[in-house]
């Protein structure tokens, strides 16, 4: 039987604390998280190496270290309501559901979000939900929100996330244009404006339907 405790701390000491993660928050977040819960049984066995994991059907779940990293430029807080973008199995989510004090995950393929929304309400976590709709459009009913996370690599964030962001919120994102290394990226906004910082270079995969059109900024 595999050990998964002793997998998920390796994780810790050998993927994410090495990579300049130190933030607490984030690293007692996806310390005590199982993700194992987060993959198709026949994956559980590779659930913790540092790359991404095929979920099946184009998707994937962002390898530790690069997930880690966008937690930790984002600086989620307790005071925060977050919004992930692409909430693919929920195991974003539900990491960060452990130190904001809510989370909404969009999700566009009902069988992705109804299969989330299981695992978050197994583990007892009741201050995230998942939530079905187009990715590009974003969620602002629930908006404004402090930190808004993009599960997977995009060309460029539409500019209604921006309109969603609250002022002094931040927004972690992997941009990566067609034949462009992908870089994350941190955008945060202050007395309206939005300001743009380059993190560090990122190669995961791309989340559907985000295709470079005139209705994107930035």
């Amino acid at each position: 039987m595999a050990d998964y405790a002793a997998a998920r701390q390796h994780m810790i000491d050998c993927q994410i604390r090495p990579n300049k993660v130190t933030d607490p928050a984030v690293v007692a977040a996806l310390g005590s998280l199982p993700r194992e819960d987060f993959v198709p049984e026949r994956l559980q066995g590779v659930a913790y190496i540092d790359e991404d994991i095929d979920l099946g059907g184009g998707r994937y779940l962002m390898e530790p270290m690069v997930l880690a990293r966008l937690f930790q430029e984002a600086a989620p807080s307790a005071v925060d309501v977050a919004l992930v973008v692409g909430a693919a199995s929920g195991y974003s989510a539900a990491a960060l559901a452990a130190i904001c004090s809510t989370v909404v995950a969009l999700e566009s393929d009902p069988d992705l979000a109804a299969g989330a929304n299981a695992a978050l309400t197994a583990l007892g976590i009741d201050n995230a939900v998942v939530v079905q709709g187009p990715l590009t459009e974003g969620y602002p009913s629930q908006g404004p929100y402090g930190v808004i996370l993009f599960d997977g690599a995009v060309d460029e964030v539409p500019a209604a996330y921006f309109d969603q962001l609250e002022d002094g919120g931040r927004l972690a994102v992997v941009l990566a244009p067609a034949g462009r290394v992908g870089r994350a990226v941190l955008y945060t906004k202050a007395d309206g404006r939005i300001s743009e910082r380059p993190l560090f270079d990122a190669a995961i995969h791309r989340l559907p339907g985000f295709n470079e059109s005139s209705d994107f900024v930035f």
